[in-house]
């Protein structure tokens, strides 16, 4: 159906699957200077939407998601002592943040 636009309502989540969604704080080099923009990166499933990952983030550290923005890195092909293996996909998700707000990721949830 072309021109039909229906409203969007925010996923519901539990607790559980809050804490499944949003897995770790990515901390790389590039991953710190973001944090100048009110930018943090996390580590989530493949499976996680962007609506989930907002809504996760919003309540668990009581702040206002602006933007949502994706990525899944591929997994290399590695050797280890002869033996040749496979990295796992990984998706990451870059959060910007309300002008003001911050999340400090050294600390636990």
């Amino acid at each position: 159906m072309i021109g039909r636009h229906y409203a969007k309502s925010k996923p519901t989540l539990t607790q559980e699957r809050m804490y499944e969604v949003i897995r770790a704080p990515v901390i790389t080099e590039k991953a710190t200077l973001i944090t100048e923009h009110n930018q943090i990166t996390f580590r989530v499933p493949l499976s996680a939407t962007k609506p989930e990952i907002k809504v996760a983030v919003e309540t668990l550290f009581k702040v206002t998601v602006t933007a949502v923005n994706t990525l899944v890195q591929k997994g290399k092909n590695k050797r280890f002592r002869g033996i040749r293996g496979r990295r796992s996909d990984v998706k990451k998700a870059i959060v910007t943040l309300a002008e003001g707000q911050s999340i400090d990721v050294t600390t636990g949830v």
